[in-house]
C-alpha cells in the first residue's frame, strides 16, 4: 500500500471523525435553543436537528459539486437515506426499549421522504443536474418542511400533544428556567449559539477532507466514486444521526429521533443534494443514481409501513431493518 493511499485513508477516517463530532456539537446546542421555543420533540428533530445532522452531507455537496465530482454529492445522499432509515433505526431499536410513534406524524412525513425521492429519481434519471434542478430541490424542502410542520405541529390550540412528550419537554424547560436568570439565560444562549457556528465550520473542514481523499482512494483503487460515497461515506455521515439520536434517547425524546431519521432522510433527498449544483451544475452516473434511489424509495415505503401499522419500533423492528440495509448491498451490486 503506498503512502499515498494511507493518507487518503487516515484523512478520510479523520474527516468522517471531525464531521461526526462537530455535527454533534452543533446539533445539541441547536436543540437547547429550540427547547426554550416550547416546540415539541417531534418538530425540534423534523425541522431543526434534521439539518443539524445532515451538515456533512450538505457540507460534501458543496466541495464535491465546486470540484466537478457530482456522483460523490448525489452517491453519498443517497448512501445516507438508506443508512438513516433502515440502518440507524435498526440499530437505535437496540438502545431505546420500545419506541412509540404516532401513526399520523409518521404517514405525513414518510409519504413526504418517499414523494422526495421520486422526484430526485425522475431528476437524476438524465445523467445530470443543473442550477434549475438544484433551485427545484431546494424549494421541494421548503414546501414539504412547511407542510409537514403544520400538520404534524402538536404545540398549538389546533393539535394536542402526547401527555408523555408534553410533561418530559416541560420537565426540561422547569429545570433549565429554575436554575437561570434571565440574564444568565440570554448569556447562555449566545454560547450555543456560538459553538453552533463553531460546530458548522469544523463540518465544512471536514467535508472538504473526507472529498478529497474519496476522490484520490477511487483512482488508486478503481472503484467508482458513485458506489465509494453511497456505500462508505453514506455511512460515514449519518454517524452524526446515531450519536444525536442516542443522546436524545436518554433524554427520552423518542419522537426527536424519529424526526431527527425521517427529516434527515428528506434533506438528503432534496436540500442536500440540491445546494451542490445550485453553485456549479454536476454530471453523474444516472443508471446508478436510480437503482440506488429506487432501492432507497422501496426501503422508505417499508419501513414507514412498519413504524405506521405497529406504531412502535422494538427489537424485532430493528432486525428487520438491519436485514433490509444488509440486503442493498448484495441487491444493489448485482443489478
Amino acid at each position: 500500500m503506498t503512502f499515498e493511499v494511507i493518507v487518503a485513508l487516515a484523512g478520510f477516517a479523520a474527516g468522517i471523525a471531525l464531521m461526526v463530532f462537530a455535527s454533534q456539537r452543533a446539533g445539541e446546542h441547536s436543540i437547547s435553543l429550540a427547547e426554550t421555543l416550547g416546540a415539541s420533540p417531534f418538530i425540534i428533530g423534523l425541522l431543526l436537528v434534521s439539518i443539524g445532522t445532515d451538515l456533512p452531507e450538505i457540507a460534501n455537496s458543496i466541495t464535491s459539486s465546486a470540484l466537478g465530482h457530482g456522483n460523490i454529492n448525489v452517491g453519498n445522499s443517497l448512501g445516507s437515506v438508506l443508512a438513516q432509515m433502515t440502518l440507524v433505526l435498526g440499530i437505535i431499536s437496540f438502545f431505546g426499549g420500545t419506541l412509540g410513534s404516532d401513526r399520523r406524524e409518521i404517514v405525513i412525513v414518510g409519504a413526504s421522504e418517499v414523494l422526495a425521492l421520486f422526484l430526485l429519481v425522475s431528476m437524476t434519471q438524465k445523467g445530470y443536474i443543473s442550477r434549475l434542478d438544484g433551485l427545484f430541490l431546494i424549494s421541494s424542502w421548503l414546501i414539504i418542511m412547511m407542510t409537514s410542520r403544520y400538520v404534524t405541529k402538536c404545540y398549538t390550540e389546533l393539535h394536542e400533544c402526547r401527555l408523555e412528550e408534553r410533561e418530559n419537554l416541560a420537565e426540561a424547560l422547569t429545570k433549565e428556567s429554575s436554575v437561570k436568570s434571565k440574564k444568565g439565560s440570554a448569556r447562555r444562549k449566545l454560547r450555543h449559539l456560538a459553538f453552533a457556528i463553531l460546530g458548522f465550520a469544523g463540518v465544512a473542514v471536514g467535508a472538504y477532507v473526507v472529498v478529497t481523499s474519496v476522490i484520490a482512494l477511487s483512482t488508486f483503487f478503481s472503484v467508482p466514486e458513485f458506489l465509494i460515497s453511497f456505500f462508505v461515506l453514506g455511512v460515514g455521515t449519518s454517524l452524526p444521526e446515531l450519536v444525536v439520536d442516542l443522546w436524545a434517547i436518554k433524554r427520552k425524546y423518542y419522537d426527536l429521533i424519529i424526526g431527527d431519521v425521517i427529516g434527515s432522510s428528506i434533506v438528503d433527498a432534496t436540500l442536500s443534494i440540491g445546494i451542490g449544483p445550485l453553485i456549479a451544475p454536476i454530471t453523474i452516473w444516472g443508471s446508478a443514481s436510480t437503482t440506488t434511489g429506487v432501492y432507497a424509495i422501496i426501503a422508505s415505503i417499508m419501513v414507514t409501513l412498519v413504524l405506521s401499522l405497529r406504531m412502535k419500533l422494538d427489537k424485532k423492528g430493528g432486525v428487520f431493518l438491519l436485514l433490509l440495509y444488509a440486503s442493498s448491498y448484495l441487491t444493489i451490486l448485482i443489478v
